[in-house]
């Protein structure tokens, strides 16, 4: 995405009229580059056919799809075929960068780093199995709703976004907003450093998942937060 946002950029394309999409699972970092270049940045639930509806509603629209992604590595560079396919992303990607900076796409990366922000993502999956298990994954979700964390990591949760209700609520004013987009039994915490923990329950197997993002103060920061707050999650599971 990082990648055909900076080409757009060169040839003079990008207005104001272009947008990207991610998943609520995604990684933070998407929200930056996006915001960097001045497009819209689209959340749906996980699932490329979310996506594709989020494009099929601009269809007709002067908005420019540019591109999608999810934090499984999937990724949709045009909206001929409405499906993931990271090799279509990642190769012109890897080329590009070879041929213009002389470097490997893991070295741009590390770049972009640098100029976007320290960003890691970490993932706990926890599986409960039969009909006690998945009254338990319910139950889990409930007991979030209804006594949510006050901070993590040592920062405070300032925002907690019910995917569910479709309501964002802002911690520190009360206020609560709506959310565009689909119902799914989906918590998200935002805190003040930006780190960002979503759990999810699988819909199609016994397990309920806890998505984590953080920023750090360089990579090896943001690789050692991830580890403590795997740690932190699985603790009180």
């Amino acid at each position: 995405m990082t990648y055909k946002l900076t080409r757009w950029a060169e040839l003079g394309r990008l207005n104001g009229h272009q947008y990207v999409i991610k998943t609520i699972v995604t990684t933070e970092m998407v929200d930056a580059v996006a915001d960097y270049f001045k497009v819209k940045c689209y959340e749906c639930l996980t699932g490329f056919k979310y996506i594709a509806k989020i494009i099929r509603g601009h269809e007709g629209t002067d908005m420019q799809y540019i591109g999608a992604g999810e934090e499984s590595f999937g990724y949709l560079a045009g909206d001929y075929v409405r499906d993931k396919d990271g090799v279509s992303a990642c190769s012109p990607a890897a080329a590009w960068v070879r041929d213009t900076m002389g470097i490997s796409l893991y070295e741009w990366l590390k770049q972009l780093y640098v100029k976007y922000g320290f960003y890691q993502e970490g993932l706990v999956s926890v599986v409960r199995t039969g009909k006690e298990g998945a009254e338990l994954i319910q139950r889990m979700m409930v007991d979030y709703r209804a006594n949510p964390p006050k901070e993590i990591l040592g920062s405070l949760v300032v925002k907690i976004n019910d995917i569910q209700t479709l309501e964002s609520f802002d911690v520190r004013t009360g206020k609560k907003t709506h959310l565009e987009q689909d119902k799914s039994n989906v918590l998200q915490w935002y805190t003040e450093d930006g780190t960002r923990v979503c759990v999810r329950p699988s819909g199609t197997e016994p397990k309920i998942k806890f998505y984590m993002g953080v920023k750090g103060n360089s990579i090896e920061d943001a690789q050692a937060k991830v580890e403590k707050l795997t740690e932190d999650v699985k603790a009180v599971l």
